[in-house]
């Protein structure tokens, strides 16, 4: 240990050029003009496969895992608990060692690295925690200074350093605060700045906002794309809900029982799932229809039917979007909507609206046909609706 952390103190006094040099300038404005200049922190996974032993057969974890998440992205891992994504994501930085293949970042091999090297990794990739991971018997100050101090750099250097994470997760005045004294979001907010402090490339989420109610996740997820934003850092997190991955992703990987299910732009797995693990996590996220008009449904040709309901649905391609008007020209005829649970994914219209046309017509299908991805009728309507 003693070796590692000489190790990281010279590196630290030599101020590694490969790494972005914050010392120009103060406030978050330095962190942005360093961290933007180039597009850096790609990750190679090539043929991942990890399996742990037990006293039985042999578990594996991973299996076959191969994919390149894009520099200076947004790379969401989701699946089912057991799937493999906390195993995955930390191989990264190399705290799970791979039983075979190879995860390459920004060209270097990270299995082949000795302590030398996988301490220089280490500074380039910074990590955040479900359950935060902070000293409580240290200041904010302390624990965001920590892995700076322990690297052996120059207080002048630390506090500049410090201040700036501090300021850019908004927790400036809070550097004498314990964290006892702090909330949920405030304590997450250090753990981003103690991972921002060395100024890395890349950082790991691991299941950064599970801990977290629903208001505090999204303050959460929308500083990790502004960070994202400002300092074209890659992030990588690893959850288990798609509402996450919808809000903050650009591609997502779905594992399941430690294989690759299925990957892509956000948009596009969200419009089309094709594996059953994808569509079972992405279940939670549809509407049904409102339960007081579920149980008024009628059958086709029933004679106290007055009217139709409809489900248009769009998953982003062709352009389409929800247009009132448009529906009711085609319909020609009255359209009430019902429920709708739209949004925009990656600039893309996802979800669908319910509504009511008052028309029994059979053809209603056919006039409505190009006016989403998907129309169907979901059933009949008396006046009680």
């Amino acid at each position: 240990m003693g070796s590692l952390n000489n190790a990281a103190r010279r590196h630290a006094e030599e101020r590694d050029t490969s790494l972005p040099d914050f010392s120009a300038g103060g406030g978050a404005s330095s962190l942005d003009r360093s961290m933007a200049t180039a597009r850096r922190g790609t990750i190679a996974f090539e043929g991942v496969e990890k399996t742990y032993a037990s006293a039985g057969a042999a578990v594996h974890a991973l299996k076959n895992i191969t994919i390149d998440v894009p520099g200076g992205s947004i790379f969401g891992i989701i699946g089912r608990s057991g799937a493999g994504k906390s195993t995955l994501l930390r191989t990264v930085n190399r705290l799970e060692r791979t039983t075979s293949g190879k995860v390459i970042v920004d060209g270097t091999d990270v299995g082949v690295l000795d302590e030398e090297g996988l301490v220089i990794l280490r500074r380039r990739i910074g990590m955040i925690f479900q359950h935060f991971n902070l000293l409580s018997a240290k200041t904010v100050w302390r624990n965001v200074a920590l892995p700076m101090i322990v690297a052996g750099f120059p207080r002048v250097e630390i506090d500049k350093r410090v201040a700036e994470a501090l300021s850019l997760v908004g927790l400036e005045g809070k550097e004498d605060t314990y964290p006892s004294r702090l909330s949920g979001g405030q304590k997450q907010r250090v753990g981003i700045a103690r991972a921002l402090v060395h100024h890395p490339e890349i950082l790991l989420c691991d299941e950064a906002t599970s801990a977290l109610d629903p208001e505090t996740t999204l303050s959460i997820l929308r500083l990790l794309k502004d960070i994202n934003r400002r300092l074209n850092l890659t992030i990588v997190l690893i959850t288990h809900e798609m509402s996450v991955i919808r809000e903050i992703c650009d591609h997502v990987l779905v594992l399941d029982r430690g294989q690759v299910a299925e990957a892509g732009p956000v948009w596009q797995v969200f419009a089309n799932p094709s594996h059953d693990a994808t569509r079972a996590l992405l279940k939670p996220l549809d509407r049904d229809i409102p339960e007081d008009i579920a149980v008024r449904l009628r059958p086709a040709g029933d004679r106290a039917s007055k009217g139709t309901l409809i489900e248009l649905a769009y998953t982003g391609e062709g352009g389409l979007e929800p247009d009132i008007a448009a529906i009711a020209a085609a319909a020609g005829a009255p359209v009430r909507l019902l429920q709708s649970s739209v949004d925009r994914i990656q600039g893309h219209v996802h979800g669908r609206l319910l509504v009511i046309v008052n028309s029994t017509d059979s053809a209603l299908i056919e006039t409505m046909n190009h006016l989403a991805n998907r129309v169907r009728v979901l059933g009949h309507v008396g006046n009680d609706v």
